[in-house]
């Protein structure tokens, strides 16, 4: 909805005309209409606050910014939500995976993505006895999994060869649709992000046919030929709640941190994060609650 200037203007007029807002973000979202936010609404725009590291690259990636930006995808707080949700993934994934007969040990699982979410997605399924092949396009991060003692692919089509699951986590494009076809017969797919992000879906090509396989669970065939897709390709520990327990307000309240700095104001067009310092106010807050 917001990669539309118009829409997104209209959006913000009808919710708070006049106002000064700060916008929160989860993905990158209003970096498309950024410039006419700013430029046509008639209050003011004091920033964005950035959630995740796909959209803390879609702001990065921009030449000028036209506010601030605060981005807490890089925080060290986002460590513990990060391990939690590459559970609650494998955790939703077995669980669609038994609904249907089946399980993931003899099916050898290719994490696409060896960043915070690919990482801990790798470790679990290694502690759950499953075979796990890593594929990174950073070599930096290869490196990182293989000194970790996973298998690393030389060859990403060679490894979706062999995989009977995938799991996509590089909050990139990790399977085009001339991908689809090299996959393994009978694989599943699965994502930690949004479809629109990972699986270019609208590039199979012609003759595939979705079907249900079951709730949750997306069979597309052709000749010869067939995969499963989990959640419809949407992240699919969504549909268990994607619940990361309390250390999600480790997040939250860095997010309250990062809408403060742009309240108070001061701050040039660029990107910024929330200091250290407030940071560990954070956590010692937190733990005061939470580590009696």
């Amino acid at each position: 909805m917001f990669s539309d200037a118009d829409t997104a203007v209209t959006y913000l007029e009808t919710r708070a005309a006049g106002e000064s807002v700060v916008l929160l973000d989860v993905g990158g979202y209003f970096a498309p209409s950024l410039d006419a936010l700013c430029e046509r609404f008639s209050g003011t725009v004091l920033g964005v606050v950035e959630d995740t590291e796909n959209g803390h690259k879609r702001y990065a990636e921009r030449d000028k910014l036209p506010c601030p930006v605060v981005s807490v995808a890089r925080s060290p707080l986002k460590d513990p939500e990060d391990f939690l949700v590459g559970q609650s993934v494998v955790f939703s994934a077995e669980a669609l995976l038994r609904q249907r007969g089946d399980i993931l040990h003899g099916r050898p699982a290719l994490v696409l993505g060896f960043g915070k979410l690919g990482s801990s997605i790798a470790r679990l399924l290694h502690v759950k006895g499953v075979r796990v092949i890593v594929y990174d396009i950073d070599p930096v991060r290869r490196a990182q999994a293989m000194s970790q003692g996973f298998e690393v692919a030389r060859d990403r089509d060679q490894a979706m060869a062999k995989a009977g699951l995938v799991l996509c986590a590089t909050g990139a494009l990790s399977l085009r649709g001339e991908d689809f076809p090299q996959l393994k017969n009978g694989a599943y797919v699965a994502t930690v992000t949004s479809s629109e992000d990972e699986l270019e879906l609208s590039g199979l090509p012609s003759g595939y046919i979705r079907d249900s396989a079951g709730e949750h669970v997306s069979r597309y065939s052709t000749t010869g030929h067939y995969f499963y897709l989990l959640n419809g390709g949407e992240a699919v520990n969504f549909i268990h709640g994607a619940s990361v327990g309390p250390f999600i307000f480790l997040v939250q309240a860095e997010i309250l941190a990062g809408a403060a700095m742009l309240a108070r104001g001061g701050l040039d067009a660029a990107m910024y994060e929330v200091p250290t310092a407030d940071r560990e106010v954070i956590a010692a807050t937190w733990l005061h609650y939470y580590n009696r």
